[in-house]
């Protein structure tokens, strides 16, 4: 609690020499936006999805079928009264919070970049390792965006946006 009272309080000299220590604290849990009340609706939907790979007695590398993260948030929030804003936020804010953070590249350049990836790494591989997937030792990302259909376009799927893969990260805890 201390932490975070230095973090929403006017800067000090105390909150401006531990900075870097609050904010590794502080973030991604805390993170402070206007959005509940001004909320920036999705233009786009993005599918979220994850595979996993694991390296065989051999040596020789075992790729999963690709696993639709976003459908199982998807589902946990359909005919729900009261929907869990976890369900609903976690993945999503984890992705947005990575593309602020990155470049196009998909490099990490400060410390908030690597916290964001690793962050975003976990929460796939928490829902991969749910899911039922052999242990593994990575994981990759692919996000597809596409925007929203118009009105009176139904039927017909929009064209993705973009298809961004993300680079093999290295996972722990995971069985491999």
């Amino acid at each position: 609690m201390f932490l975070v009272f230095l973090h929403v309080a006017p800067a000090n000299p105390v909150s401006q020499q531990y900075s870097p220590v609050i904010n590794s604290w502080v973030y991604p849990y805390f993170e402070q936006n206007w959005r509940l009340f001004a909320p920036d609706p999705e233009s786009v939907n993005r599918q979220i999805l994850a595979r996993t790979a694991h390296t065989g007695p051999d040596g020789s590398v075992h790729a999963s079928p690709w696993f639709d993260l976003s459908a199982v948030d998807t589902s946990a929030v359909a005919h729900q009264p009261f929907p869990s804003h976890t369900a609903q936020n976690m993945l999503r804010r984890a992705w947005a919070g990575y593309v602020d953070s990155h470049a196009g590249d998909d490099k990490a350049r400060t410390e908030r970049a690597r916290m964001m990836q690793k962050y975003l790494g976990n929460i796939a591989a928490d829902r991969a390792a749910a899911h039922g997937s052999t242990a593994f030792g990575f994981i990759q990302l692919r996000v597809v965006t596409r925007p929203i259909a118009a009105p009176g376009t139904a039927g017909r799927p929009p064209t993705p946006v973009e298809n961004r893969l993300l680079p093999w990260w290295k996972v722990t805890g995971h069985g491999e």
